[in-house]
């Protein structure tokens, strides 16, 4: 299992340090979120530029937000500015987002996905789109080379996971517990990628993370900091099958010993790639970013 970090930043700038520090200190990605804040992959393209050789990740950015050719055509972008180093991330959003806020509708999103990979899939490879979807139409064809990035899907739900599985790279995780990691997400995506001759799939899996001597309390500030993906529907049911009441009790908490098992226990279920969420006082996250380097 390799390890990389997650990290919000609110200016380019400081994104860039954040992955230059990430890289020196040996880590191999670097994830950024697509929310309300800075577009992830306009940074990612400055940080390609900035900084060599680590691979950059959106965590997630959300379909609904931009037309297939235009999402495969700004992700091309950013994956000639690095040399391929770019790992496209989507997912669908929520649908307090995707309608209460921009007014889309949230209807069938399973199909909505489909037809979107349909579409984008076939850009990304330098092909021309021909999809004629319900919700998602595409014509047409890019003309811009660079290498095909890497694509992996905020799959939770059995049919998003084998949608990823056969048409995608990979899943990435968030709020998944290394018991819902090991018995659903693994050999459901693993089962629809070996069916479909594909390749065994990335199982990207991101978590908050806090070494600390005040485990309560930092699980007590997890539980208020995260306490809106206990609420959304898709982590809720990736709690509930985890058998957790809340986002504070998936989280990686405790001494570095205790963090390195739970670690562990993500490694056995199947994880490729942690990425790290730290979290708490900044001396936790200096004692976080210390256990994590000993680990690379």
């Amino acid at each position: 299992m390799e390890l990389g970090v997650f990290k919000f930043a609110d200016t380019v700038d400081s994104l860039v340090d954040e992955v230059r520090l990430a890289h020196e200190q040996g880590f191999g990605h670097f994830f950024t979120p697509q929310i309300f804040g800075l577009d992830a992959l306009t940074a990612l393209a400055v940080a390609a530029r900035e900084v060599p050789e680590i691979e950059l990740g959106t965590g997630v950015t959300a379909v609904y937000r931009q037309h297939p050719m235009t999402m495969a055509q700004q992700a091309l972008t950013v994956s000639q500015i690095g040399d391929g180093r770019l790992m496209l991330g989507i997912g669908l959003s929520h649908q307090v987002v995707v309608e209460g806020m921009w007014g889309l509708s949230f209807d069938k999103p399973l199909r909505h996905m489909r037809e979107y990979l349909d579409a984008l899939m076939p850009l990304l490879n330098g092909e021309a789109a021909h999809a004629e979807g319900e919700a998602v139409v595409t014509r047409g064809g890019l003309e811009l080379e660079a290498p095909r990035p890497q694509v992996v899907l905020a799959a939770l739900g059995p049919k998003m996971l084998r949608l990823a599985g056969k048409v995608a790279d990979g899943t990435v995780t968030w709020m998944v517990g290394p018991r819902t990691i090991g018995s659903h997400i693994v050999p459901t995506i693993s089962a629809s990628a070996e069916a479909a001759g594909r390749p065994a799939p990335q199982i990207i899996v991101s978590l908050p993370i806090c070494v600390t001597d005040e485990p309560d309390a930092a699980r007590a500030r997890a539980a208020g900091e995260f306490v809106m993906y206990g609420q959304l529907p898709s982590y809720r049911a990736m709690l509930d099958l985890e058998g957790v009441e809340g986002p504070e009790h998936v989280a990686l908490i405790g001494s570095a010993a205790e963090v390195g098992e739970q670690l562990a226990e993500l490694d056995a279920a199947g994880t490729t790639l942690f990425v790290a969420n730290e979290y708490g006082s900044r001396a936790e996250r200096e004692a976080t970013r210390e256990f994590l380097i000993s680990k690379l």
